[in-house]
């Protein structure tokens, strides 16, 4: 199986400080900063791009677990959503929201439900993210 890789590169101090990050494909490389992770600023950060691969991984997983049960999908749309906290003990992410639309033939919502909550506990970015205290899932079926 392939390994992936990517890189970052910080520079200066935490809060003045600022940095890049870039996908060894050169898919993406872009800045991010304090204000960006911890704030609203400009660039992205850790997190968003860990919602990225959440939400990849969970429809390609969703997806593959529909295709083995027998049903045909049209499509999967994940949108995740990272909540990071800063406490006591540092910043930490506490909750990852995924909510995905799916168009499926001939699929009841309840067995929609159990392959889509299969899908979330087996997808390997989920298993790499379960020190995560909660990973919600809404799940939706669409015409």
């Amino acid at each position: 199986m392939p390994k992936r890789r990517a890189e970052a590169r910080w520079e200066g101090t935490l809060q003045g400080g600022n940095g890049t990050m870039r996908m060894a494909s050169g898919s993406y490389e872009g800045p991010y900063s304090f204000e960006s992770r911890f704030e609203e600023g400009d660039g992205t950060n850790p997190e968003e791009l860990i919602a990225a691969a959440h939400a990849g991984c969970f429809s390609m997983a969703l997806s593959a677990d529909l295709g083995r049960a027998g049903y045909t999908v049209a499509h999967v749309e994940t949108q995740a959503t990272v909540q990071l906290d800063v406490g006591d003990d540092g910043a930490s992410i506490s909750a990852i929201e995924l909510n995905t639309r799916a168009r499926v033939a001939d699929i009841d919502d309840a067995s929609f439900q159990e392959i889509a909550e299969q899908a979330k506990r087996t997808c390997p970015v989920s298993k790499a993210l379960a020190a995560v205290p909660a990973i919600n899932l809404h799940a939706e079926l669409v015409d």
